[in-house]
């Protein structure tokens, strides 16, 4: 993901707020899941309670990356780590 891609970045008004260890071209994870509605869900793991929706997948994600901008800024603002870590596990089924 790039910063051009994200709302706000681009014109470099969150970027400033950001703090200097903000990588606009960080990648992050997403998960995508249809909900009983059939509305698509995206949701950013490493950041919680970073939810969004979009009626396709195409929507989706551009309404996460907007979600993501704006929980990185508010975590940043509230002197919160910007992401947590997310690790891989394997369970036996």
């Amino acid at each position: 993901m790039l910063h051009g891609d994200l709302p706000g970045l681009a014109s470099g008004r969150l970027y400033r707020e950001l703090p200097a260890r903000y990588d606009p071209g960080m990648k992050l994870l997403v998960t995508l899941n249809r909900d009983e509605t059939g509305m698509v869900v995206a949701e950013c793991p490493a950041i919680p309670g970073c939810v969004s929706q979009g009626a396709t997948e195409v929507e989706a994600l551009a309404n996460i990356r907007e979600a993501i901008v704006g929980c990185l800024a508010a975590r940043s603002a509230n002197k919160m780590p910007l992401t947590v870590e997310v690790r891989e596990v394997e369970v036996p089924v």
